[in-house]
């Protein structure tokens, strides 16, 4: 099992892997710091091209990256018919109702507001770890 995390922020980034750590994750992680790097990494391209880069299984993305958004990603992986299997939570600092509607409208899988501390954090990952990993068959 592969989770591709895609978020620009480097602490944020760290968190979540220790948060998954502490929930017993113990397999990949990989990490991209924006859209476009997401988008080379899933279609092997880029920096990627060369590279025996692990298919995600599950998908953790930020909204607010730069070079390409969360929303453009996430428009780009739902129309590409090899690409929109590929479970996604869109884990972000926005609660706003319209980004909740607009990425559902996109073909999110579930989306989650980051939490201001750590011990939430871990607890809202805990709780994405059962469903995502234990509870349901991914293709």
């Amino acid at each position: 099992m592969t989770i591709l995390i895609a978020d620009d922020d480097h602490d944020d980034r760290l968190f979540m892997e220790q948060a998954l750590r502490q929930n017993g994750f113990s397999q990949t992680i990989q990490f991209v710091e924006d859209g476009e790097e997401l988008m080379e990494y899933l279609r092997h391209e880029g920096r990627f091209l060369d590279q025996n880069v692990p298919w995600p299984n599950l998908l953790i993305l930020d909204l607010n990256m730069p070079r390409k958004n969360g929303f453009q990603a996430l428009e780009e992986i739902k129309d590409d018919p090899k690409l929109r299997r590929l479970p996604v939570i869109v884990m972000t600092t926005s609660s706003a109702d319209e980004d909740v509607v607009k990425t559902y409208n996109l073909g999110v899988n579930s989306f989650v507001t980051k939490p201001f501390n750590f011990s939430r954090l871990v607890e809202m990952v805990g709780a994405l770890k059962t469903y995502w990993m234990d509870t349901v068959k991914l293709p």
